[in-house]
């Protein structure tokens, strides 16, 4: 996943609640995920929406790091535990399925059934123009394009996600719909098409400030730039890769800073999605 940092569940697109949430975002723009997390815990007993936003900002945190998933799942409980009302309910069936999906995708355990029994009961819960309805479309597109291997559906989710975005103002999940929206252009030869999807999601993440998340933006632009420009595009996210520590793993095995087949926690293999899977 942003000037777009209102909505109840953080996942691509939000922060924290009150004077705290600049400080919230630009922890979580520069990978500080856990520090992030820290300041939201002590509302986060009282508070269901900041309960669920710290359980984002954490499966966030595996997403990029494939780590540290139990502080996810303990985050993911107590949002659980704490819903109020169906707007909660539902955020937090939504972050549910997207533990279940980045699970799945990183290689540590097959959770797609979870992943889409959670989704779907966050539609259930969700009226057709309810605010949380864009990020459920675009991560139904998720498990449609990178679990099911359905292109058609994950086009489909997708373009529902990318306009209910622009309608909400929501920039940051604009630039992941035209990240992945671009790649499926690409599994399709249009390469013109990727080139202004994969450039449109490298401006909107720099101009607002989503730095962990611009190096796979510079390296899905990459793939579709000529070759000396190309080498430029990847020698920077190489630098902000290794700026941030390392992360995101995919793409640091990727750039050449870890190595090809890099062991999941649990033993297991991370897999290297080619055009991010966020």
């Amino acid at each position: 996943m942003h000037g777009a940092h209102k909505e109840v569940a953080l996942s691509v697109h939000g922060t924290a609640p009150g004077g705290m949430a600049d400080v919230v975002w630009r922890l979580r723009s520069r990978g500080c995920w856990q520090e992030a997390a820290d300041l939201l815990r002590p509302q986060a007993g009282r508070d269901p929406t900041a309960a669920l936003q710290r359980a984002e900002l954490l499966i966030e945190q595996c997403l990029f790091t494939a780590d540290h998933w139990e502080r996810a799942e303990d985050a993911l409980r107590l949002a659980e535990a704490s819903v109020a009302g169906n707007e909660h309910r539902a955020a937090a069936s939504c972050a549910r399925g997207y533990l279940a999906y980045v699970a799945s995708v990183l290689g540590r355990r097959d959770r797609l059934d979870e992943a889409q029994a959670a989704l779907g009961r966050t539609s259930a819960l969700l009226p057709p123009k309810a605010p949380g309805r864009p990020l459920l479309d675009f991560r139904r597109g998720l498990v449609a394009e990178n679990l099911l291997h359905d292109p058609a559906a994950a086009h489909s989710a997708y373009t529902r996600a990318h306009e209910g975005a622009r309608e909400r103002g929501d920039d940051l999940l604009r630039s992941s719909t035209w990240c992945h929206l671009a790649g499926l252009a690409l599994a399709a030869g249009d390469q013109e098409r990727a080139r202004q999807g994969f450039g449109t999601a490298l401006k909107l993440r720099e101009q607002l400030g989503f730095t962990v998340g611009v190096a796979p933006a510079l390296a899905a632009l990459a793939e579709v730039s000529e070759p000396a420009e190309a080498e430029r595009l990847r020698a920077e996210a190489s630098r902000l890769v290794q700026a941030l520590g390392g992360v995101p793993v995919w793409l640091a095995r990727r750039l050449g800073r870890l190595p090809e087949q890099s062991p999941a926690p649990d033993g297991g293999t991370v897999h290297d999605p080619r055009h991010g899977i966020s």
